[in-house]
């Protein structure tokens, strides 16, 4: 592929330009109804495959968790997916736009990411009613790896 056709495909599929690569292995947590088919539909064709689901039984190279605020406790649903990655492989954590069902607030979004031992190194629109934040071990963060 040209450079050109990248800098393309990065502009049509945002999920190209979150750093998803073809051949990861992304497992999906929290899938309803309710989720960004457009995002979801992106990641796959950046990774040349289908999502995995929670009954995916091993490491994952990155997990998609979608989250609103009745899901029950962000804190515990982050952890639960820092066991399912390699350390240093991000989480990305999708929520609700303000305003929507299910909102969750981002100081809320902190904290839990702090207690479960992660830092989030970057926000994103994720779609008309998603928002988007990239959670890693602190580690990684500092020394720039996967």
């Amino acid at each position: 592929m040209s450079a050109t056709a990248d800098h393309a495909e990065e502009r049509t599929n945002p999920a190209v330009r979150l750093g998803f690569e073809p051949g990861q292995v992304v497992q999906e947590i929290g899938y309803d109804d309710d989720v960004e088919q457009e995002l979801r539909e992106g990641i796959e064709a950046a990774i040349g495959q289908e999502l995995v689901d929670e009954d995916y039984d091993d490491v994952a190279d990155v997990v998609l968790l979608w989250f609103r605020d009745e899901d029950g406790d962000l804190t515990d649903a982050l952890v639960d997916a820092i066991g399912l990655i390699d350390e240093g492989a991000p989480v990305w954590l999708l929520t609700p736009k303000t305003g929507r069902d299910g909102y969750v607030e981002p100081s809320d979004i902190n904290e839990a990411a702090q207690t479960a031992g992660l830092s989030q190194t970057k926000s994103i629109n994720a779609g008309k009613d998603w928002s988007g934040s990239r959670l890693v071990t602190p580690k990684a963060a500092k020394s720039g790896k996967r």
